[in-house]
């Protein structure tokens, strides 16, 4: 087994015995193999739905590396990105990720990552989203694109 994986494995199995969340585990490894940050799944004990491994993962890694650019890291993950987390690797400029696990893997034990990709191509309609207030709120988007960076 790869050793990376083995620890994705391993911060998923911690994440279990210690109640935190579901069966999953990451790892950022730099692109010399040196480990920056680990990560499990940490939604019931953060009571938090975004405390994917993955994120766990990202963010420590942010924090360690005092960056939000990750582009020179690798992510190992126990199994396949839900779309939240391929968001956040994008996010991160992550160019490379390896997973074990499949997203059908994780719908057979009860997660609806799929319900999630057929809202975004707009085949259901798990929330109502409606636009409002456009003209007033886009101000603030135009004070940061012309004035802030």
């Amino acid at each position: 087994m790869n050793k990376y994986m083995q620890i994705a494995k391993e911060n998923a199995e911690k994440g279990i015995a210690n109640k935190e969340g579901g069966p999953f585990g990451a790892v950022v490894v730099d692109s010399n193999g040196n480990i920056i940050a680990n990560g499990n799944n940490k939604v019931l004990k953060d009571k938090d739905p975004t405390a994917h491994a993955e994120i766990v993962a990202i963010r420590n890694a942010c924090k360690v590396l005092n960056t939000n650019d990750l582009s020179d890291c690798i992510l190992y993950t126990s199994c396949e990105p839900c779309p939240m987390c391929l968001s956040a690797i994008i996010w991160a400029n992550i160019k490379k990720v390896y997973f074990a696990c499949t997203k059908k893997d994780a719908a057979n034990i009860g997660f609806r990552d799929d319900d999630i990709y057929e809202f975004i191509k707009g085949n259901n309609e798990m929330i109502s989203m409606t636009q409002m207030d456009r003209d007033d709120c886009i101000e603030v988007m135009n004070k940061y694109n012309g004035n802030m960076y």
